[in-house]
């Protein structure tokens, strides 16, 4: 799969052991359907199927384009911004 400039000398940030959830939707008593992390910071947020939208609020916000997923067993990538997957690792 293509890459975009975006992961140019970007670190992939490994996805941590254990993930309480989204963020926002632990704070609000909400749920999600899949977790994203934010290869910049490292913020855990919900998915596009998820009704919150987390991880793109976070995207739009803080203009930090890349995300990685942090389901286990998934090694991929996604820039909002060119709307462009790649696998990791």
């Amino acid at each position: 799969m293509p890459r975009c400039e975006h992961f140019q000398g970007v670190e992939i940030l490994p996805v941590p052991g254990e993930i309480a959830g989204c963020e926002e939707c632990i704070k609000t008593g909400d749920t999600w359907v899949h977790l994203r992390m934010c290869l910049h910071c490292g913020h855990i947020g919900c998915c596009d199927s998820s009704p919150n939208r987390h991880a793109r609020k976070h995207h739009e916000e803080f203009d930090h384009p890349l995300i990685r997923s942090a389901e286990p067993g998934e090694s991929w990538a996604y820039c909002y911004i060119h709307e462009v997957t790649t696998r990791l690792g």
